[in-house]
């Protein structure tokens, strides 16, 4: 088991620091996008991104890396934050979020953009379209593993299940589903649109090994993606509880910034409380 020390902690601490700023920088930029759930997911995305995950920005291609797909597809910014501070695009393209003829679509385009392996938006097409990737590993016994990000409103879809059920048949242990669990969608509460509870339970009645971790601290996310690859026999469920908006104490907890940009006003102040954060807590 790969230790988690003080050195990895920090790293991971600066760049889901990183990660959130260039969020709401990029969102401020472009006027348009999803803000909420790009920010609830910034520190899950900077321990796969930068400690998890085999992946290489210079060869993006290659054969063994490891795979992620963004399920929830409306969250672009965050995927678009970690791509560019690996070194997949230089971090001034950023910028170009959401503008014609940008890379940098409103949903990830796999054909426009290098790192991003599914284009994905249509809720339930990303889970499915990881348990193929999955499946594919195991038929070509490659050692890949790959990573998924839900929703917990997405869970609502009913090809999420058809696809969970089909990970548990195939026995894919080199799957873990993480599920981005804020509570909130674009309509409100979760549980008033349509409940998905007891998450974990329906999980693990479909056959995988399930995890629940706090989703904003890195030692939980980086020890379950580290159990996740002990696992044997079955996919595993990482279920992430995390605050919406993260970050940004006018934006948590509320679902009007499910699918807002902040004004430019709204970042100037959402940048001052990351950096009044990371101040705080010595990240630098």
């Amino acid at each position: 088991m790969r230790e988690i020390n003080e050195q990895s902690l920090q790293l991971i601490a600066k760049k889901a620091v990183t990660i959130r700023k260039n969020i709401i920088t990029m969102l401020g930029e472009s006027g348009s996008g999803h803000t909420g759930g790009s920010m609830s997911a910034a520190d899950i995305m900077a321990c796969l991104y930068f400690w998890e995950m085999n992946i290489d920005a210079s060869q993006p291609q290659a054969p063994g890396r490891d795979r992620f797909v963004l399920s929830k597809g409306h969250a672009a910014p965050v995927l678009y934050a970690a791509l560019a501070e690996k070194g997949f695009f230089p971090v001034e393209d950023l910028m170009s979020l959401r503008k014609l003829g940008s890379p940098l679509q409103g949903h990830p385009d796999m054909r426009k953009l290098a790192g991003v392996e599914a284009s994905t938006g249509s809720l339930g097409q990303g889970i499915s379209w990881a348990v193929g990737m999955a499946l594919a590993g195991k038929m070509d016994n490659a050692g890949y593993r790959v990573y998924t990000l839900l929703g917990d409103g997405e869970l609502e879809e009913g090809m999420v299940w058809e696809a969970v059920m089909a990970a548990a048949h195939y026995r894919l242990d080199n799957l873990a589903a993480i599920v981005d669990n804020n509570g909130l969608q674009i309509d409100g509460r979760v549980q008033d649109v349509m409940d998905v509870r007891p998450i974990a339970a329906k999980f693990a009645a479909f056959n995988w090994a399930v995890i629940e971790i706090d989703g904003h601290q890195p030692e939980q996310i980086m020890t379950a993606l580290e159990k996740s690859r002990s696992i044997k026999g079955q996919p595993t469920a990482i279920i992430a509880k995390t605050i919406k908006g993260k970050g940004c104490s006018f934006m948590e907890d509320k679902a009007e910034w499910h699918g807002t940009a902040p004004k430019k006003d709204e970042a100037e102040r959402a940048l001052e409380e990351i950096e009044a954060y990371a101040h705080a807590k010595g990240i630098c």
